[in-house]
């Protein structure tokens, strides 16, 4: 009696978890490998299978031979079709996101079709040997199609539940990394903030304010150097904030560098607030690219350095530019990690990755939008 199998652990074709496609695999010879692989398991097992299912036949060669013969051809086609039908389920649901609904779309899709196969098989074999169709509906066949059909549900039940095992441990860890990467970052960026460049170089523009006698703008300074601070440690926890927010916390950033640099820097800003809704970004982003803007270049009142923040709603971008004018920095001055970091995190957070390059004399990095 014929037996499904499905050897999700040996060929990437029939895994439950495989990232690899069904429609490449043969094309590849890792793919190639892995089928032969695969057939050798099927062969051996149909061996064990057949003499299970049908002792008698080892007082006979010829019976053993169709009985194996059998058992090879059903436990291919219904590991063929399993396997393509979770790769088709794979492409589309997804085990961390809606795991009951999975489940039972897997069965019921499994079940159809490995129905569907032994009824076709069954067919063709009785077409081969000149019986009538009609001995599909008798009891013989009935026990023929359930029994394959319930080893199948047993074993995909066991395949899918590994699967969903899988699945839910790499996105744990995902998370975990992606936590740690967070939590690197914020430290990074906390420690940028409240680095003595930063603050020597904000006191001595507020100084300098102060001795021009210019209450209103020294007030100014210092609410919006309070306002960096609050948004840095009121973001902290957060894995995403407001790109709304974020372009706030920018200004105040920004007004503080303009304040101290003075015409040395030109800012063009091409962002409608009416387009900045919900849009989600990683907390300090956008501030880890002013500050290596400002770090990396040099900005003078007879050349100012240009920087531009424009925003792409339709491609879910945020793009920062400025004119390349490299200055050599002090030893230390810079960890040389920020955008790298910045990069990973957005690794973990979605598809679309953080693209940076020089282009037309300018450096210029575009960050993905995230949308909940």
């Amino acid at each position: 009696m014929p037996v499904s199998l499905r050897l999700s652990s040996v060929l990437p074709v029939a895994s439950s978890d495989s990232a690899a496609s069904s429609l490449d695999v043969f094309h590849r010879p890792a793919g190639w490998a892995a089928v032969r692989k695969a057939m050798r398991v099927i062969l051996l097992m149909s061996v064990v299978i057949s003499l299970l299912v049908n002792p008698g036949a080892v007082r006979s060669w010829s019976a053993f031979a169709i009985t194996y013969a059998y058992t090879v051809m059903y436990s291919t086609g219904l590991w063929l079709t399993n396997g393509y039908v979770v790769d088709w389920l794979n492409r589309r649901y997804t085990w961390t996101v809606q795991p009951g609904r999975r489940l039972l779309l897997t069965l019921a899709v499994s079940l159809g079709g490995s129905v569907l196969v032994i009824v076709l098989m069954n067919a063709v074999l009785l077409l081969l040997l000149g019986k009538p169709l009609g001995r599909l509906l008798s009891s013989s066949m009935y026990w023929q199609i359930l029994i394959p059909v319930a080893i199948t549900v047993i074993v995909s039940l066991f395949n899918h539940s590994r699967a969903f095992f899988l699945q839910w441990r790499e996105a744990a860890v995902r998370a975990e990394r992606l936590e740690k990467e967070t939590a690197v970052a914020r430290l990074d960026s906390l420690r940028r903030q409240v680095d003595p460049h930063f603050l020597f170089n904000s006191l001595n523009a507020l100084t300098s304010l102060v001795e021009e006698n210019d209450p209103a703008r020294a007030v100014r300074f210092i609410r919006q150097l309070s306002q960096v601070y609050r948004y840095v440690l009121d973001s902290e926890s957060q894995e995403l904030v407001p790109l709304a927010d974020e372009l706030k916390f920018a200004e105040s950033y920004l007004y503080l560098q303009k304040t101290r640099l003075g015409e040395a820097l030109t800012v063009e800003m091409s962002l409608p607030p009416a387009a900045l809704a919900g849009f989600y970004v990683p907390p300090l982003a956008l501030q880890l690219l002013l500050e290596n803007v400002l770090k990396h270049n040099a900005a003078y009142q007879a050349d100012p350095l240009h920087l531009r923040v424009s925003l792409d709603a339709q491609a879910h971008t945020l793009t920062v530019r400025n004119t390349r004018r490299p200055r050599r920095l002090a030893p230390g001055e810079s960890s040389g990690r920020g955008l790298a970091n910045l990069a990973a995190r957005y690794a973990f957070l979605t598809d679309q990755p953080l693209v940076s390059g020089e282009e037309n004399g300018e450096f210029v990095v575009t960050l993905p939008l995230l949308v909940l």
